[in-house]
């Protein structure tokens, strides 16, 4: 009972005193109910069955990324406690000279972190439920659902989850401060308070060379990422330079530490100035004894902002891209003249006879009705020929492209359109129109990366050959266009020639464009019914007609939009959260042992004024640090990301970094904030 009253007591007190601590155990609750518990939200039962397998699929990534989160947030739990431990070394130094054993210290532990665990999962839950019903409306907007079915809804299956991890991450922390107490001798407990942190200075010259090398690494990471990203064989190779920033970060704190002191001692004016000696020399030791700890906020904070802009991006990117790349309500495609080699693929002879077929002459085969379903119909051919490869529009340029792209394949056939078929695509995009004189082609391309690719050879005017003719180009670049419809930018190039320039020996695909000739979304819907229903016709397993629909990709592209912002910003809250909690928890720590040094500073005359400006210089320098050189990796890591997502489209990233940027503001600022008040709250003079 006396160990009850006195967790109790202490439970309080450390709850006064490290409000952080619970604030952030309350918020990561918060924040892995919430994502944990999007599959039970009722709203969303009312959606297509294709939705449904998005939404399905959406939800199994999500628990996926919980285990990983799990991780990050046990890790978090489990430094904070370290800090919380060594606040209270000379409390339970007491302890053990009044006679108390460990096994009761440990006891209390117990009690305390089981009172911990229970509030921060009671009220983190609660929190978590009511935030969870805004995330649901969120939702049910992004996939269209039915917002009238909205009910209050608990998920069960979403509480399991929480409290299993958590129940687990907590069991791990009684552990842990169990053999950390059982490892402590009185002395050490009774005279913890009195123990500094010794500043070793380091060797001037040995920081500088250590910080100049890693700076060069740093920059050798950040070009190989850049420059030298089509250059490498495998994703595996993407880790050289990333296990180079993250040691370059590593040794940058680590030199800073040694160099931050002696470049302001060297200022004698400036260092002597007020109580600027005592302010530099905390943040000095600050630094100095946190290097690993700086090194990996770096890196999360990093990661947060590099998860938060691209996944942002990506998704408005998406949702931005339908009407400019699906400009219409349905597109098929069909593969020409295949000949008896195609059985070897696993084509039928019933099929090879059908790709000698019109898309227009195997839908009358299925009875389908295209003259009463579709409207602005545009049917086209689509031409390819060995005598024109890919390495044949780079002329000269050939070998100097290969060396920045390696791994291309440079032999295959390049895809050929007559200027008349294009036009007619053109109009119903509404794209620009090509006219073309008869011994010149052009390129149409959308796709950053190609097209870079593309105007080398068209700059140096290569000449092509088709069919015995050979043709100039009548731009210097590229063209922007498309033929097949899709959600991201993926024409790599098209060649557009005259009509005479190709004939039917070479087809390659008959394509056919055009919209439903509905009025509504329910009438357009049902046309797409009818179209699904063809593969239950007896022909047609002997044909093998593709289709892209709006609908279909609008569909496609809301749930990839989803799932990316979803995980993108469940990862980055929880960096986030991590990241600043860890330099809060630190800084609340050392304001707490500094306690004596801010007395003694009162005592020589220094007013409050200046200790709260030594305070706020202190929190701001140890908060700026990692998110400085976090947003210097950003600035390159964002680029690398871009390439990545270059067919997605990045014309939005600006208004996604400016939302990160506002994420950042409010949780690391507020963090920040609330760290620099409790500290001035904790050295005060009661």
């Amino acid at each position: 009972m006396m160990l009850c009253k006195l967790s109790l007591k202490n439970f309080k007190k450390s709850f006064k005193d490290y409000a952080v601590y619970f604030f952030t155990l309350i918020l990561g609750v918060a924040v892995f109910y919430i994502f944990n518990a999007i599959d039970s939200q009722t709203i969303m039962l009312e959606v297509t069955s294709s939705t449904r397998e998005i939404i399905d699929l959406m939800t199994n990534m999500l628990s996926g990324v919980s285990v990983f989160v799990s991780f990050v947030l046990g890790f978090l739990i489990i430094y904070a406690s370290r800090f919380l431990m060594k606040r209270r070394h000379h409390e339970f130094g007491i302890y053990m000279t009044l006679g108390m054993s460990k096994g009761k210290i440990s006891k209390i532990l117990l009690i305390e972190t089981l009172l911990i665990g229970c509030i921060s999962l009671i009220v983190g839950l609660g929190l978590g439920i009511m935030i969870s019903q805004v995330m649901s409306i969120f939702v049910a907007n992004m996939f269209e659902a039915n917002l009238t079915k909205f009910t209050f809804v608990i998920s069960a299956s979403a509480i399991i989850k929480t409290i299993g991890y958590f129940g687990i991450m907590y069991l791990i922390v009684m552990i842990f401060n169990t053999i950390n107490v059982s490892r402590c001798k009185l002395i050490d407990l009774i005279y913890a308070n009195k123990k500094t942190e010794k500043i070793r200075l380091k060797n001037p010259v040995l920081c500088i060379i250590i910080f100049m090398i890693s700076v060069c690494l740093l920059g050798y990471a950040y070009y190989m990422v850049l420059n030298r990203y089509g250059m490498m064989e495998s994703a595996a190779e993407i880790l050289i330079p990333i296990a180079l920033g993250c040691i370059s970060t590593f040794f940058i704190f680590w030199s800073l530490s040694g160099m931050l002191l002696r470049i302001v001692m060297s200022l004698k004016k400036f260092y002597y100035k007020g109580i600027n000696s005592f302010t530099f020399r905390q943040i000095s030791s600050k630094i100095n004894t946190t290097v690993m700890s700086m090194s990996i906020i770096c890196i999360m904070l990093f990661l947060t902002i590099c998860i938060l802009s691209s996944a942002l991006s990506m998704k408005n990117s998406l949702n931005a891209n339908i009407n400019e790349l699906a400009p219409v309500d349905i597109q098929m495609m069909k593969t020409m003249d295949r000949d008896e080699k195609s059985i070897e693929d696993g084509y039928t002879q019933e099929q090879i006879e059908d790709s000698k077929l019109s898309i227009e002459e195997t839908l009358k085969k299925l009875n389908f009705e295209s003259d009463r379903y579709f409207k602005d119909v545009v049917d086209i051919m689509i031409y390819a020929t060995n005598d024109l490869k890919v390495q044949d529009s780079l002329g000269s340029k050939l070998e100097t492209v290969k060396k920045t792209y390696p791994y291309l394949d440079y032999t295959t056939a390049e895809s050929i359109i007559r200027v008349s078929d294009y036009n007619k695509l053109a109009r119903l995009f509404h794209k620009e129109e090509i006219s073309l004189n008869e011994n010149e082609y052009a390129i149409v391309a959308d796709f950053d990366s190609w097209i870079s690719i593309r105007n080398e050879g068209l700059k140096e005017n290569t000449p092509i050959e088709i069919l015995g003719k050979t043709y100039y180009p009548k731009y210097s670049e590229c063209i922007d266009g498309f033929v097949y419809i899709s959600s991201n930018h993926i024409n790599a190039g098209l060649f557009v020639v005259p009509d005479d320039a190709v004939n039917d020996s070479i087809r390659a695909e008959n394509v056919l464009t055009a919209n439903y000739n509905a009025s509504n979304t329910e009438e357009k819907s049902e046309i797409e019914e009818k179209i699904i229903a063809l593969d239950q016709e007896d022909y047609a397993e002997n044909t093998t007609i593709s289709a892209s629909t709006r609908l279909s990709i609008e569909e496609a592209s809301t749930g990839l939009g989803a799932m990316v912002t979803f995980i993108g910003i469940y990862l980055g809250i929880i960096f986030l959260i991590s990241s600043a909690a860890l330099l809060a928890l630190k800084e609340l720590s050392e304001s707490a042992d500094n306690k004596s040094r801010y007395r003694m500073l009162r005592k020589i005359g220094v007013d409050e004024k200046q200790i709260n400006k030594s305070v706020f210089e202190q929190i701001a320098i140890f908060f700026l640090a990692p998110l400085l050189l976090a947003v210097i990796h950003s600035i390159f890591g964002i680029q690398f990301c871009n390439l990545i997502l270059n067919s997605f489209g990045t014309d939005q990233m600006l208004t996604s970094i400016l939302m990160t940027a506002g994420v950042l503001l409010i949780i690391y600022g507020g963090y920040f904030l609330i760290t620099y008040y409790s500290s001035k709250w904790m050295i005060e003079e009661k």
